[in-house]
């Protein structure tokens, strides 16, 4: 059994969420042999120099903890958590992945991404999202002081809160004619994302083949879900509210 979760969004500012993810952690996850989180773990993460701090301490104790008992945890970044380093991997116990990723089982063969690359008509956000995965400004900003990064981090996301405020679909979605190439150079393999905030199954026609595009559905504070390979089919899975 596979289990893909995406766009958790875990802070200081989301204990509802965090509550669910710990006790997914703890239980549920725990009866696969894998999970998989495409991307936006934190809502931010400034550096793993931030590590110790007590927050992001328990979500790395709670993940090592997990990846102790068996489970293997893999990690791809977002558009929130593209610093996620070497020594938070180390810490977590978890295993970060390219994005994309080519995921083959005994039965099926799937393509897993974040999706944030694909949201080619957003002409802004690809320019942010360029510059932010450059090496250089990476090197540059973490070579700043931690309360310099942790108010420039606040800035950012109060900028985008801003600039989703009062849309009806704060996320861009991704490009259709982007979509048919990423599948077609990836075999047709079933295609599972999150980013969007607009969790959906759907079916493309490609070249004539079918193939299905899993949208992952964003964390609350009240409700997650995970998606299950169960070796013959996918489904969602709610996570229930913990007591």
């Amino acid at each position: 059994m596979i289990l893909f979760v995406a766009d958790l969004h875990l802070s200081p500012r989301s204990p509802g969420a965090t509550a669910l993810f710990l006790a997914f952690l703890a239980g549920r996850a725990r009866q696969a042999e894998a999970l998989y989180i495409l991307g936006d773990l934190f809502e931010a993460w400034i550096g793993d120099d931030d590590i110790g701090a007590p927050y992001h301490a328990s979500i790395v104790t709670a993940l090592r903890a997990a990846a102790d008992s068996g489970l293997a945890i893999n990690l791809l970044h977002g558009n929130r958590d593209f610093l996620l380093g070497p020594d938070f991997a180390a810490a977590a116990g978890v295993r970060l992945l390219a994005d994309p990723t080519v995921l083959s089982t005994a039965e099926w063969q799937f393509v897993l991404s974040h999706g944030d690359a694909l949201c080619l008509d957003d002409a802004t956000y690809m320019a942010f999202r360029t510059q932010v995965r450059d090496p250089a400004w990476q090197a540059a900003l973490l070579a700043k002081p931690l309360a310099e990064r942790r108010a420039l981090a606040a800035q950012m996301r109060a900028a985008s809160a801003a600039s989703q405020r009062g849309q009806a679909a704060p996320y861009t979605d991704l490009q259709p004619a982007a979509i048919d190439d990423f599948l077609r150079a990836h075999g047709y393999a079933t295609f599972i994302h999150g980013h969007t905030h607009q969790p959906a199954t759907h079916d493309h026609i490609v070249d004539g083949i079918h193939v299905e595009r899993w949208v992952l559905t964003d964390w609350h504070e009240d409700r997650g879900e995970c998606l299950v390979w169960n070796g013959v089919a996918l489904e969602r899975e709610a996570i229930p509210p913990t007591s």
